[in-house]
């Protein structure tokens, strides 16, 4: 009987834990995807300045209404929306938000809701920029 109610105390102890541990990976879990999400862009930056390189030569020699502009101004676009979403989103929040989890106000709980909508416009946009320069200069 004893061992039962030891294995019970158990039990109870370890799923107590659990759910404390889940309700406090909560709000990080959030700020986690945003990061996420980021880091997945970020490495795209490079991406975009190879083909504005490429794109630039053939943009400066066409007609203003060229595809070659277009495709330019998206991928200078594109990169200034993520040089905009990280200098809005540091002002936001502070490095132990970001980086080590520390809890957040309700207010600024709020606010990760809208950079997450954000920072998945500027995923979209960098992504469909790219896409259209690189078969642009595929043709």
């Amino acid at each position: 009987m004893k061992q039962l109610l030891f294995a019970f105390a158990c039990l109870v102890a370890i799923t107590t834990s659990c759910k404390q541990e889940s309700k406090k990976e909560q709000p990080n879990s959030k700020m986690a995807e945003v990061m996420a999400i980021h880091d997945e862009v970020m490495p795209k930056m490079g991406t975009i300045g190879k083909l504005v390189a490429e794109l630039k030569p053939m943009a400066d020699t066409s007609q203003t209404d060229s595809t070659y502009i277009k495709a330019v101004t998206d991928l200078q676009d594109a990169h200034r929306s993520m040089m905009d979403w990280m200098k809005g989103f540091g002002e936001r929040f502070d490095s132990e938000e970001i980086l080590k989890g520390k809890p957040l106000t309700p207010e600024k709980q709020k606010w990760l809701e809208e950079e997450e909508i954000k920072v998945k416009a500027m995923r979209d946009e960098v992504n469909q920029s790219i896409k259209n320069a690189e078969q642009l200069l595929s043709q």
